[in-house]
């Protein structure tokens, strides 16, 4: 007796396209990963070069991060959360946002940091 091949293909295109689908959406929920890492961490960066001049405060430093994350990216803006700390050595940003969510249940979550030497006016002796 001989089988028939009648409907493997379909069979098959049923047991793949959905492992093919899933796999294509972890690439992307990785790609937006890592692009949220990236502006978090040139937020934080930004914030940092503000906040650290010589005259400026901590607030400056925030302010800059935040405006930094709104440009570049409003869907991280929109869970973006900016600390920003400066004394007389140190000034430092955390910036820190959620992933969009592209693979339902997944909630990712991204940290930038930046610190810098604090800017300071030394009279010359």
């Amino acid at each position: 007796m001989r089988r028939s091949d009648h409907g493997d293909a379909s069979v098959e295109a049923v047991l793949v396209v959905p492992v093919l689908l899933f796999l294509i959406m972890v690439v992307v929920q990785a790609g937006l990963w890592f692009h949220g890492k990236q502006v978090v961490t040139a937020a934080a960066q930004e914030g940092v070069q503000a906040g650290r001049l010589d005259g400026a405060n901590a607030a400056t430093g925030e302010e800059q991060a935040r405006r930094f994350v709104q440009r570049i990216s409003p869907s991280i803006a929109r869970t973006a959360t900016v600390h920003a700390s400066r004394d007389a050595e140190r000034t430092s940003v955390v910036v820190t946002g959620a992933v969009q969510p592209v693979l339902p249940g997944v909630s990712l979550t991204v940290v930038g940091r930046a610190d810098a030497p604090t800017e300071r006016f030394r009279e010359d002796r």
